[in-house]
């Protein structure tokens, strides 16, 4: 992986660029409606994301060469080694030192500093996407379940009563935990259903002509799957619109992430299935059981919650939620 210098540098340098991307790709863009006009770029839109890019690869290629200088590896051509080795062989040795290294040494004759530079960068945009993609959306699910359970108090009892059982009331949740917490997963399966993050999902072409549901979908198209409407669809949910957690216990089997219910498809399906999904779902249950456990939570006096949606590429509740914690456990040193 990385080393927590690079991420440091990276993290710092790519955020501005970041905020500037997603706010790039959430604008519609005339193009994809009128294709003749393409080649026009009349929004500015695809000359506007090539200079991003342009600056996220000045961005690795300058880390790049500071490590180089950092650790008196020269890259020629002609294959002749300059410097002296510097670092320790029980050194441990991060993703980018050992490919600098490897071209040193001549062990791998076709990496060139091109390919250097373009796994180094392939490694960046996983650690940003992942950081980025799984903080941004996992936040916004553990507050859409926060609000539905200020909501509903009577679910709200059932969470902690479950949290109280399984964690006790002298410690604090830990992750062996949450495979023992059936009905806050359903918690948090039901925010998912009924605020997906994503609603369109992430947009797919179709690879060839086809017919669905009766329409014709010609080849080259972008398809736009609205699973918020599917996830409200009468015809397979029960009072649809209600925000009822034992729906997912009666049928944890067939309501699971995996996108092999086309009914509930909270992080797609298929090849394009969301990989992040591990990490995203064990990370929100534990905020969420970490914060109904620790702490009791109250809305201000004044304030009404509206559970309104503001739409852009994620889905995120239009009021902010707003609600003043008091510790909950007996025992304030585990709060220290």
């Amino acid at each position: 992986m990385l080393s927590r210098e690079d991420k440091v540098s990276i993290s710092v340098q790519l955020r501005p660029i970041i905020k500037k991307m997603i706010a790039l790709v959430a604008k519609p863009n005339i193009c994809d409606m009128l294709p003749i006009l393409a080649p026009l770029d009349v929004q500015g839109i695809r000359s506007k994301g090539k200079e991003l890019s342009s600056e996220v690869d000045r961005i690795v290629a300058s880390i790049i060469d500071k490590r180089r200088d950092k650790d008196d590896v020269v890259d020629d051509d002609d294959d002749e080694i300059e410097g002296k080795r510097s670092k320790d062989t029980n050194e441990t040795k991060d993703f980018l030192q050992i490919l600098l290294e490897l071209k040193k040494q001549g062990e791998a004759t076709s990496l060139t500093m091109a390919h250097i530079k373009n796994l180094f960068l392939a490694l960046c945009k996983f650690d940003r996407d992942a950081i980025a993609g799984a903080t941004d959306s996992t936040s916004i699910n553990v507050e859409w379940a926060m609000a539905e359970l200020m909501l509903h108090p009577g679910e709200l009892r059932k969470a902690k009563e479950e949290l109280d059982q399984v964690v006790g009331m002298n410690n604090i949740v830990e992750e062996s935990h949450l495979s023992k917490l059936p009905y806050l997963d359903a918690v948090l399966k039901e925010a998912h259903r009924l605020h997906p993050v994503v609603p369109l999902l992430v947009p797919h072409r179709s690879s060839a002509d086809c017919t669905v549901g009766g329409y014709t979908v010609p080849k080259g198209s972008t398809v736009f799957i609205n699973v918020w409407k599917m996830h409200r669809d009468p015809n397979e949910w029960e009072n649809p619109s209600d925000f009822i957690p034992e729906r997912f216990l009666a049928d944890s089997d067939n309501h699971d992430y995996k996108g092999n219910n086309f009914n509930y498809l909270p992080f797609g399906s298929g090849r394009r299935i969301c990989v992040g999904i591990p990490l995203a779902t064990k990370m929100a249950l534990y905020v969420v059981a970490s914060l109904l456990h620790s702490f009791e939570w109250e809305m201000l006096r004044n304030e009404q919650l509206e559970l309104l949606d503001k739409y852009r590429i994620l889905a995120k509740i239009a009021t902010p939620l707003v609600i003043t914690p008091t510790p909950r456990l007996p025992n304030a040193e585990l709060y220290s």
